[in-house]
C-alpha cells in the first residue's frame, strides 16, 4: 500500500512506550500519543507444524469436497469460476462453489501481509499486521446498558457518545464502526449517521457500513470527501467487517460488500461466527479448521477484484452451554482456538482479526472481567493485530455497556504495558540502585529510583489500591460504580477534534441528499 503525506514518520510511531505513557498521565489528553502497539513480546504458538499442517489439510478437505455455498452474486461466481473453482448449480441463485487444495493460497498470495489505514489525523494512523496491534471498542450490539438507567436500546445519542468514549481512551487506537446499533434512526440510513458520527466526533480510523452494497458505497464515497478520491484510490482509510454466514455460506449482500471495498482499495475483515456445537463442530480443532475455510474462501474474493486490496483473516470462536444451548464467551477453549489461528494467518502471511473482550455476564462484574481477561489474553499472546470488541462487550454481544467499556479501557492500558516486555540494559539492571545506600537500606530515595518513579509501572486510571480503611472511609465504592463516575466525567469534558468546516459541510450535504433520495426503512 502506498503511503503518502498522511503518513508520520516511522521513527516518531515507534516512539519508546514508556515515555509515552509518561505524556499521557501528565498531559491527561484525549488523543493516544502511541497510536497502535508494537509488541515486544513473542507470540505463543501452542501447536507444532505437524498439527498445524493437518488443520490447513482438512480446511483444504473442506473447501474442496464440501465446498460453500454462495447465494445471490453472479459476478462473484464468475470471480471464483473464472480463478478455477469448481461450481454446482443448486437452483436459480444458489450454487455450491468447490476450490481444489492450494488455490485459495496461492490467490492470497497478492494480499499484503502488513498495510497502513489512515487516519484524518495522521498522527492516528494505524499499522495493521507483523508485529502491530490495534484494539477497537465492541461492534454490533443492539442494546446499551449503564447502572442508572439499565439495558435499553442503543440510539444515536449513544452511539455518539461511545465515539466519544473511545476517542477520549489513550489505550484504545482505532474509532471501531457499529459501536451499538442506533435503533432511533431508520435502518437504511443509520449508517450515514454512524459514519458520520466517527469522522466528526473522532479523529481515528474507523469502519463502514457493511448491511448492503450501496451502504458500503456511501461509507467509501464520505471516505473520499473525507481525504479526497486519489488518496482513498491508492491507500486504505476505511474497512469493513464482514461475516460469513455459518456453516460454509456466503451470501450474495455479504460477497457485494467485500466487492465494494475492494473495487476502492480498502479493507476488510472476513469473519466466521462459530458457535461450537450449533454451526460449528463442538471439537476446537474441527472448529478452527472450518474457520480456517471460511475465511479463506472469503479474504480470496477481494484479490479477485482487486490484487493487493488489504485483507484481514479472522475468527470469532464460541462455545456453548451444552446443559442449555446458549452461547458462552470468555472460556478456555475458544481462548486456545484463538491462540492456533495466529499460528495458521502467520502462515498464510495475513494479518489476523480473533478475539477481544468477550463475556456473557449481564453486569460489569467480576465474571465480566474474568471471562473478558481470558478471551483478550488469547488475542494478544496469539499474534492477533486487530483486536475489535476490545471495550464494552457485555450479554454476549447483545449489549454495549458504558461502564465495561471504560474498566476495558483500562485493562486495554495495562496489556500496553505488557506487551511491551522487558527491557535489559545496564539502566534497568539496576546494579546502582542496590549499591548507592548497600544491604539493609530502602530504595525510595536512591537516583534510580527517582528517574524511574513516573515510568517504572503502569497506572491505573481504575483501581482502588488504597488501605482497607482508607477505601471504606470513602464510600467503599466498587469498581463498577467507579466505572460510572469515569464515564459521566469523560463525556463532560469531551471536546471534538476539530474538522474542516468545508469537508463537515460536504459530508452533511451528501447525507442529506442520500436521505432525501429514499424512504425510512425500519426493518
Amino acid at each position: 500500500m502506498a503511503d503518502s503525506g498522511f503518513a508520520e514518520p516511522e521513527a516518531k510511531r515507534q516512539r519508546g512506550g514508556r515515555s509515552q505513557r509518561r505524556d499521557m498521565r501528565l498531559q491527561g489528553g484525549q488523543a493516544s500519543k502511541r497510536p497502535y502497539i508494537v509488541r515486544n513480546l513473542p507470540t505463543y504458538d501452542i501447536l507444532s507444524d505437524e498439527s498445524l499442517s493437518r488443520i490447513e489439510a482438512t480446511a483444504d478437505r473442506i473447501l474442496a469436497e464440501i465446498g460453500i455455498e454462495l447465494r445471490d452474486d453472479a459476478e462473484a461466481l464468475r470471480l471464483y469460476r473464472e480463478a478455477g473453482a469448481e461450481v454446482t448449480d443448486i437452483s436459480a441463485d444458489v450454487w455450491n462453489v468447490k476450490f481444489p487444495p492450494g488455490m485459495l493460497r496461492e490467490i492470497l498470495k497478492t494480499a499484503p501481509a502488513e498495510f497502513t489505514q489512515h487516519a484524518r489525523n495522521p498522527a492516528n494512523n494505524v499499522r495493521i499486521g507483523g508485529k502491530n496491534v490495534v484494539f477497537a471498542p465492541s461492534y454490533g450490539s443492539p442494546f446499551v446498558m449503564d447502572l442508572d438507567r439499565g439495558r435499553r436500546y442503543g440510539t444515536i445519542e449513544d452511539f455518539r457518545n461511545f465515539v466519544k468514549l473511545a476517542q477520549s481512551s489513550p489505550w484504545l487506537h482505532h474509532s471501531g464502526g457499529t459501536v451499538c446499533e442506533p435503533t432511533d434512526v431508520p435502518v437504511n440510513k443509520r449508517h450515514l449517521d454512524m459514519v458520520y458520527s466517527h469522522i466528526r466526533y473522532s479523529d481515528r480510523a474507523f469502519l463502514g457500513s457493511i448491511t448492503a452494497a450501496e451502504r458500503a458505497a456511501d461509507s467509501v464515497e464520505m471516505a473520499r470527501i473525507l481525504f479526497g478520491a486519489g488518496f482513498v484510490d491508492q491507500n486504505c482509510v476505511v474497512m469493513g467487517n464482514f461475516n460469513t454466514t455459518s456453516p460454509l455460506v456466503l451470501d450474495g449482500v455479504t460477497t457485494a460488500g467485500i466487492r465494494t471495498y475492494a473495487e476502492a482499495n480498502q479493507g476488510s475483515i472476513h469473519l466466521p461466527f462459530l458457535l461450537g456445537g450449533a454451526v460449528a463442530p463442538l471439537t476446537t480443532a474441527g472448529m478452527v479448521a472450518q474457520g480456517l475455510a471460511e475465511s479463506m474462501a472469503s479474504c480470496a474474493l477481494t484479490q479477485l477484484v482487486r490484487p493487493g486490496a488489504p485483507a484481514i483473516l479472522a475468527s470469532f470462536f464460541s462455545s456453548m452451554s451444552l446443559r442449555s444451548g446458549s452461547p458462552t464467551f470468555g472460556t478456555p477453549e475458544p481462548a486456545i482456538g484463538s491462540l492456533a489461528m495466529g499460528q495458521l494467518a502467520r502462515r498464510l502471511n495475513l494479518p489476523l482479526r480473533c478475539a477481544g473482550n468477550f463475556s456473557t455476564s449481564k453486569l460489569p462484574d467480576g465474571q465480566a472481567m474474568q471471562q473478558s481477561m481470558m478471551s483478550m489474553m488469547s488475542a494478544v499472546q496469539g499474534g492477533a493485530n486487530y483486536v475489535l470488541h476490545s471495550a464494552g462487550f457485555l450479554d454476549g454481544l447483545l449489549s454495549m455497556s458504558y461502564e465495561k467499556l471504560v474498566m476495558d479501557t483500562d485493562m486495554c492500558g495495562a496489556l500496553h504495558a505488557y506487551l511491551d516486555g522487558m527491557e535489559v540494559n545496564e539502566d534497568t539492571l539496576a546494579f546502582d540502585a542496590l549499591a548507592e545506600l548497600g544491604p539493609g537500606q530502602h530504595l525510595f530515595s536512591t537516583q534510580h529510583t527517582l528517574r524511574h518513579y513516573e515510568t517504572a509501572y503502569w497506572d491505573s486510571a481504575m483501581d482502588d489500591n488504597q488501605p482497607w480503611e482508607t477505601w471504606d472511609e470513602q464510600g467503599g465504592i466498587d469498581s463498577a460504580r467507579r466505572a460510572n463516575s469515569r464515564w459521566k466525567k469523560l463525556l463532560q469534558e469531551f471536546e471534538a477534534p476539530p474538522l474542516d468546516e468545508g469537508i463537515d459541510e460536504a459530508l452533511q450535504d451528501f447525507i442529506a441528499r442520500r436521505k432525501d433520495a429514499v424512504p425510512d426503512m425500519w426493518y
